[in-house]
């Protein structure tokens, strides 16, 4: 009921932005390539982070 008052996980921020990331790469891709590789490329180092965190738990 209360969700909106507790706060995040880093892995929580970490995946959101993943997420938008992605799509944002996706929206890019149809029109400028370069920036689209860019995006995964950035959604690919913060989805190696998110799995760092996890495997050290």
């Amino acid at each position: 009921m209360f969700n909106f008052l507790r706060r995040k996980t880093k892995i929580q921020k970490l995946r959101d932005k993943y997420k938008t990331l992605i799509e944002e790469a996706y929206h890019l891709s149809k029109y400028n390539r370069a920036k689209s590789d860019a995006k995964t490329a950035e959604a690919s180092r913060i989805l190696s982070e998110i799995e760092k965190i996890e495997n050290t738990k």
